[in-house]
């Protein structure tokens, strides 16, 4: 089943600003005491959160709006009118409650599943770049193949079967599941993604015929534009101690987190053009190579994903990961520290960069201050499976295909580590 992703942006009302975050903390508390949400129940949706933007918070920068907005960003199986649809119908009472703050919401008598589906339709905006740490995995494929690994680690333990030929080990694990009815699922084959070289090289190819054109543009945003740029000074000791303590009240709830930023783009065609050219890279590379579980070697994120909008005035950024923001941050400045350059040295008041790619990230000092200071608080945050990293959802793929296949001994021992 196809995975996408939604996100809409809507203006609320006048003054109903605080009514609708105090409404949207209580829906946040209701799912940390494990209260389960409406959409719960589509068994489609992996990660939702709703945020407040251009709204004034103590201690976060000044918005540039005067009009607060409300986003709300999913990552989701199947198509978007079968989302709506279901937002529409099954969880419209939690639509209603929350959107009856926003402008152009259905008035209340006039509220029905078309109405509310063309709401949504009218204020939905375009991804402009998406990774997905687990590609073609359901939300249902997900959840099977982690109840099929912890059924198979408790069976070895029951059987004490840890030791003896793995070969053997292996074909009574298959035996044994495929005599269980609670393991359909695996009477359908499923392959892990690949790399696809070909892809690979087509994105080599037109770098190479492109590189005497980029050499020059990336000369010319460094000497005309760079050198001008308003960089960004603070260290993280010099933000507003406030504003930290709101962010870390949202984190590390779950062994997954969120990150949620805000930033504007610097002005001019020549910063357009090149952070759509970082995103058409981007895009390239996380079609083809980057499959795996990984983003340029990190191995933590779920979903992240980039968004321009504002008629290209702005960024969002969103991330669903394993971890703390202290390492997640970290790993990217250790493993793509010139991609993150890339795309945000086209944003206002971005550490110090040179030549496009180099600095900006790669100072963590400056960066990791920026990154926090940018950030915005998330107000609420669901995650289907907190308790499963990316690591554990491939992981448990590569258990279920291996399971299914007439293994070496060598081959079964690396199947049972995986357990």
């Amino acid at each position: 089943m196809a995975q996408n992703q939604l996100i809409t942006i809507v203006p609320i009302l006048d003054k109903k600003c605080d009514i609708l975050s105090d409404h949207l903390r209580s829906i946040r508390i209701e799912l940390l005491k494990g209260v389960k949400p409406d959409f719960e129940a589509f068994n489609s949706i992996h990660f939702a959160r709703w945020v407040i933007i251009d709204r004034e918070i103590p201690g976060f920068p000044t918005p540039t709006s005067a009009i607060p907005k409300l986003c709300f960003v999913v990552d989701y199986d199947g198509t978007q009118a079968e989302l709506f649809k279901n937002l529409s119908t099954v969880s419209s009472a939690m639509i209603d409650g929350i959107y009856c703050y926003c402008e152009d919401y259905p008035l209340e008598n006039k509220r029905t599943e078309e109405s509310r589906i063309a709401f949504f339709n009218r204020h939905t905006i375009k991804n402009t770049s998406v990774y997905i740490g687990a590609p073609g995995r359901s939300l249902q494929q997900i959840r099977d193949e982690s109840r099929l690994r912890n059924y198979l680690r408790d069976y070895l333990d029951f059987l004490s079967l840890k030791r003896g030929p793995a070969k053997e080990i292996h074909e009574k694990l298959r035996t044994k599941i495929m005599s269980e009815n609670d393991f359909e699922f695996l009477k359908t084959p499923v392959k892990m993604p690949k790399i696809n070289w070909f892809g690979m090289a087509l994105i080599g190819l037109i770098l190479l015929v492109l590189s005497p054109l980029l050499i020059l543009w990336i000369l010319m945003v460094q000497f005309f534009y760079e050198r001008k740029d308003e960089v960004f000074t603070m260290k993280r000791s010099q933000l507003d101690n406030q504003a930290l303590s709101t962010l870390e009240t949202y984190e590390d709830i779950y062994n997954q987190n969120q990150f949620t930023q805000l930033v504007e783009m610097k002005p001019g065609i020549v910063r357009l053009i090149t952070i759509n050219g970082m995103f058409m890279l981007a895009n390239g590379l996380i079609r083809f190579f980057f499959v795996k579980g990984k983003l340029m070697g990190i191995p933590s994120i779920h979903f992240a994903r980039w968004v321009l909008f504002d008629d290209n005035k702005r960024v969002l950024f969103f991330s669903n990961f394993d971890g703390s923001w202290q390492q997640y941050l970290g790993d990217f400045i250790d493993k793509s520290g010139w991609g993150l350059t890339g795309i945000f040295s086209n944003t206002k008041v971005f550490p110090k960069t040179k030549f496009l790619l180099t600095g900006g990230a790669y100072d963590e000092e400056h960066f990791l201050a920026w990154s926090r200071h940018s950030q915005l608080p998330t107000d609420v945050w669901y995650s289907a499976y907190p308790q499963l990293s990316i690591k554990n959802i491939n992981n448990n793929t590569k258990i279920r295909t291996l399971l299914m296949k007439d293994l070496s001994e060598k081959q079964a021992a690396k199947f049972l580590q995986l357990l």
